[in-house]
């Protein structure tokens, strides 16, 4: 078993000296003021400097609440799939001609938070930012976030002020989902920052370096919140945009406060005793005294998938197709549901068979242990002769769920079809920056399988990043080294399709084989629970990684 180590309950402690000065906050301030605060999973607050970390739940809380991008997912609906709507482009079309341009239109009479203006300028300088290693603002910091979330962009070029062409290395109908995920900060907030760094730096690259520290401290986006102050590992606190260019997403909540809580427990405590209003993933076994105590338990099926993420690279375990498919029918799912209180899907794939990318495939993921065991002493591993395996984990972090339970169970589980696993527990932040380094980096430390939980509602994410050639490492998240022609060629089928129904078909042909070649062990998908005080009204929890903070209302 695996337990966190003591940097963690050095944090824990941290965060609890926090949480005690919190609440002996003014009463008359706190009277005066609507203030939410919010317990994390994190161990650290996301970056606010326009490209968050600590995976999704930095786009949940620092990219979505202070910033925009051009195309965003609509949060409003519990009962329907999020879907993209409109953000800072009003529209977008691609070039009939040229498949690889993109005209996008841009949102009149929109202000940075610093009071400056966004504009097509803006829209180049942001994907430079990312992009343009010859670009003053290059951020090396922000590009690995990024760049791999939209990994066939290549330039931005301003048509005039409200029209933005956007050019991709192919043809690539997945773009505006991929462009949720590039967050607009203030050119102008930057450059100010640029200039006050000490005339002694003259290394341009080291005043850059400088100034995103800077900005990251004072951060400027368009978003409804904006920053009002920020203490790395212990807090931030965003204030309502009484000037915010939607109205139905103009704050009544006067202030967020967000804070790192990364043990479900410590987390579930700190709600209990009514120092935060809201966390992510409250403590299975918690979840009767949270509802007794009046306090309202939130979830959804959302697009995600909990994996095992498995290596390909020579030498692995996982290269027998009979070991992974025996894994896949190794856990009782149904009993691990059960275990987490009800909070999770069970997994037959990466999307559930009533998605439009399901595809039937021929593999049938279910819970056969015999079918398994009689797998493994064909491939040559007995009880006596146990397959050893490696696996990172995490101790906590975005979309993770309840990592350590949950491995440690999986763990226990695949005993019984002759499995020896090895549990490998990193912090967070650590783990999501290797999943980009790949199996053969010396960050795994010799594991030949990752655990990091991926979304789902974006067919790059949810599939390509994970089975192309072209997404190995460090391009994107294709960890393992799994891929060959026959899925670059569904890929490239998918990604060419600008139709909608021919591209879901196209996807569900791709699905059905990653199901059947199984580069997964596929366990979960999310519901996202979360615990709320109910003073905390107006809440949508959508079929979606992501919430909405903007259209919450408190008593």
């Amino acid at each position: 078993m695996s337990t966190c180590n003591r940097p963690t309950r050095r944090l824990t402690a941290l965060i609890g000296s926090t949480l005690l000065a919190l609440s002996f906050a003014s009463s008359a301030v706190m009277a005066q003021e609507k203030v939410l605060r919010i317990g994390m999973t994190a161990a650290d607050i996301p970056r606010t400097l326009g490209q968050p970390d600590q995976g999704f739940e930095g786009n949940r809380f620092t990219g979505i609440p202070m910033y925009d991008s051009l195309t965003q997912w609509d949060l409003s609906k519990a009962d329907a799939p999020s879907v993209l709507i409109p953000g800072l482009a009003t529209s977008w079309a691609v070039d009939a001609a040229d498949k690889t341009k993109w005209i996008f239109k841009l949102r009149p009479g929109v202000k940075f938070h610093d009071g400056s203006a966004f504009n097509a300028d803006a829209v180049v300088w942001n994907v430079q930012k990312v992009l343009d290693k010859t670009a003053k603002h290059f951020d090396a910091s922000q590009v690995g976030v990024t760049a791999s979330r939209m990994p066939t962009l290549r330039s931005a070029k301003k048509i005039d002020d409200l029209t933005v062409e956007l050019t991709s290395s192919e043809p690539d109908a997945f773009l505006p989902i991929n462009l949720t995920n590039l967050f607009m900060a203030s050119p102008a907030q930057w450059e100010a920052k640029f200039k006050a760094v000490p005339a002694s730096v003259t290394d341009v690259a080291e005043r850059s370096k400088q100034a995103w520290i800077a900005f990251a401290a004072d951060a400027s986006g368009t978003g409804p919140f904006k920053m009002v102050s920020f203490a790395p590992r212990e807090r931030l606190e965003v204030a309502k945009n009484t000037g915010y260019w939607d109205p139905k997403r103009t704050p009544t909540i006067d202030k967020v406060v967000m804070l790192p809580l990364p043990e479900a427990n410590a987390r579930t405590a700190a709600l209990l005793s009514g120092q935060v209003d809201w966390i992510e993933a409250p403590a299975p076994d918690a979840m009767d005294q949270i509802k007794s105590r009046g306090f309202k338990i939130y979830s959804n099926p959302q697009p995600h998938i909990w994996p095992w993420q498995l290596s390909f690279a020579e030498g692995s375990p996982w290269l027998d197709k009979r070991v992974r498919q025996a894994a896949n029918l190794c856990i009782n799912r149904a009993e691990l549901k059960a275990f987490l209180g009800g909070m999770m899907g069970e997994a037959k794939g990466i999307v559930s068979p009533d998605h439009p990318w399901w595809g039937n495939p021929k593999f049938d993921i279910k819970f056969d242990p015999a079918t398994a065991t009689k797998m493994m002493a064909e491939a040559g591993h007995t009880a006596d002769k146990p397959l050893k395996v490696k696996i990172q984990v995490s101790a906590s972090g975005s979309g993770q769920m309840q990592p350590l339970p949950m491995n440690e169970y999986i763990q226990e589980s695949l005993k019984q079809c002759n499995f020896d696993v090895q549990l490998d527990v990193l912090e967070w932040n650590t783990l999501f920056t290797n999943w980009r380094k790949g199996a053969k980096d010396p960050s795994a430390n010799g594991a030949n399988g990752i655990n990091v939980s991926a979304a789902a509602m974006d067919p790059f994410f949810a599939m390509v990043r994970f089975v192309s050639t072209k997404t190995f490492p460090p391009v994107s998240n294709n960890w393992g080294y799994f891929g060959n022609d026959e899925f670059d060629a569904l890929i490239a089928t998918a990604r060419t399709s600008f139709d909608d129904k021919t591209r879901d078909a196209a996807l569900a042909k791709l699905h059905a084989r990653i199901v059947e070649e199984a580069p997964f062990i596929f366990v979960a998908h999310d519901v996202g629970p979360r615990a709320m005080s109910a003073k905390i009204k107006n809440v949508v929890q959508p079929k979606s990684w992501f919430i909405d903070i903007a259209t919450m209302k408190m008593d």
